[in-house]
């Protein structure tokens, strides 16, 4: 006996085996959209130049290591992974910062922090102080941008 309109009440042999088709839900609430604030998207500006950085970096190590005789491909190789990895978590974190999304501003923090300490290194014991400065300039404006009171709002607004 089929479930049809004259009895709509009634599931067939069909449904009864293997369940029926699940009931539809309510439609989802609509995103906010709002815009997220200068200091934000400018924070994400900047961590975007830092992902793009990394990705040279990766792309310079791998040069080297192809073209040069390391002590260890693997362990080259290894490192280049490690910095797309990195490149890829501060991409994914600029992205997060431009839509202002809770989980994104943590990383970043945490990141920028890591970066504050290769900076000093470069900058100060690798004998590379253009790039390490640069670095540590690009970190100060991030954790800048993103300690400003519209930024801190644009959170706790959500």
């Amino acid at each position: 006996m089929a479930a049809g309109p004259e009895h709509p009440g009634r599931r067939g042999w069909a449904e009864r085996l293997l369940g029926g088709s699940a009931s539809r839900t309510a439609p989802a609430a609509p995103r906010r959209t709002a815009r997220a604030p200068r200091s934000l998207r400018l924070a994400a500006l900047l961590v975007g130049v830092e992902a793009l950085g990394l990705v040279g970096v990766a792309g310079t190590v791998l040069w080297l290591t192809l073209t040069g005789s390391p002590d260890s491909t693997g362990r080259a190789l290894a490192e280049v992974v490690y910095v797309l990895i990195g490149a890829a978590a501060l991409a994914a974190g600029a992205v997060g910062l431009h839509r202002v999304a809770g989980w994104a501003r943590g990383p970043v923090v945490v990141l920028q922090l890591l970066l504050g300490l290769l900076g000093y290194v470069t900058a100060f014991g690798g004998g590379q102080p253009v790039a390490g400065v640069a670095l540590l300039a690009c970190v100060a404006g991030v954790l800048w941008f993103l300690a400003t009171p519209e930024a801190r709002l644009a959170y706790t607004e959500r």
